[in-house]
């Protein structure tokens, strides 16, 4: 999700541009009509899965304007462009936010806290626990106490007493397998300090372990074009569960918003710091093939995200934003034509070929 080359605190992190600062669906997708200040919009609302949550079917993503002051970023940020961002994301009928209270270090629940307060009502908050950062090197923990304790300092934060959707962060095999983490959350549940909870995950095997050794309401699961074995067999047992999904990771790192070079570097903090040069070229040469779905109805961007949408299972995606522009871009995609299916069928050859 970012940048290259010499990094200013307005750059762009999905290229390398300094901003200007100025069920059809089923019971999963529910059409909402809701005025918007700046263009007339139909914005589409999900249901996320047994929760009953009605979410904005693009909702905000909120790594990156952690900024990059602890490292694990996506670069450095500047909040009063955080901040327009989060407050266009509710102009356009934006309800659903998500971070975690990892990013930054508490900064982005920070930010969020600032620009929802007076609005905690209109919105759904989602947050993540796992990566403890409070005492010393930061590590995962997932023990009972600390789970209560971060959800605390999370709640203290976000201007909130209670969380609506709370997310294990990319815990363990084993401790998903063992499964009494969810008996944790079960009873924070039970104390009206969370409303529902759920997973973050990578490898579609721990939300499938996750719905039997527990009971999530949600799935958070990296997908997207490029990216897509959560696709068949996890999205299948998630909606025979009622279970949400939540699209995390859509523009594959900022990679699909194609703007990033071959010669794209990051700076020490940003997670693509470290990518090897040849992964990096592998994936801004897999955007250029996909430019195919550019038109003057939608960007690459769009496209992808549109992508993700058109999957039934999924009730919310999350692009990180750091921008109004960017924000503007990513809530269009509600609108902007899905695929057809020659462009499917493209797609499909294209990984079939490694994108080659």
């Amino acid at each position: 999700m970012r940048r290259h080359a010499t990094l200013l605190h307005t750059t762009d992190w999905r290229g390398g541009t300094t901003i200007d600062l100025l069920s059809t669906f089923h019971s999963r997708l529910i059409y909402s009509l809701l005025p918007c200040s700046s263009r007339n919009a139909r914005l589409k609302y999900r249901v996320l899965g047994k929760t009953n949550l009605k979410v904005s079917e693009v909702g905000f993503g909120a790594w990156a304007i952690g900024g990059n002051a602890h490292g694990n970023s996506y670069g450095p940020t500047d909040d009063k462009l955080s901040l327009a961002a989060i407050g266009r994301a509710l102009e356009l009928g934006c309800n659903f936010f998500d971070t975690a209270d990892v990013y930054g270090h508490g900064h982005s629940e920070d930010l969020l806290g600032q620009a929802l307060r007076g609005r905690r009502s209109e919105v759904i908050i989602a947050t993540k626990v796992g990566g403890d950062f409070y005492h010393g090197t930061p590590r995962m923990n997932f023990n009972s106490d600390y789970l209560e304790f971060a959800l605390g300092k999370s709640c203290e934060r976000l201007g909130t007493d209670y969380v609506d959707l709370y997310q294990l962060h990319n815990p363990p095999i084993q401790l998903i397998k063992d499964g009494r983490v969810f008996k944790i959350l079960d009873r924070l549940k039970a104390s009206g300090k969370i409303r529902h909870y759920g997973i973050s995950i990578h490898d579609p095997q721990e939300g499938l372990l996750a719905m039997r050794a527990g009971e999530p309401e949600a799935i958070q699961v990296a997908f997207n074009i490029l990216r897509q074995e959560a696709k068949n067999q996890l999205f299948r047992e998630a909606t025979k569960n009622n279970v949400g999904i939540i699209a995390r990771e859509p523009l594959a790192n900022g990679f699909l918003a194609g703007k990033l070079k071959p010669e794209s570097t990051f700076p020490e903090g940003d997670i693509r710091h470290n990518f090897p040069p040849d992964y990096v070229s592998q994936l801004t040469m897999a955007a250029d093939r996909l430019r195919f779905l550019e038109s003057n109805k939608r960007t690459l961007a769009q496209a992808a995200l549109r992508f993700i949408l058109d999957h039934k299972d999924i009730s919310t995606v999350i692009p990180g934003t750091k921008t109004r522009e960017q924000v503007d871009e990513d809530f269009a995609s509600s609108e902007s034509p899905s695929l057809t299916g020659e462009e499917l069928l493209r797609i499909k050859f294209l990984r079939e070929e490694a994108f080659a």
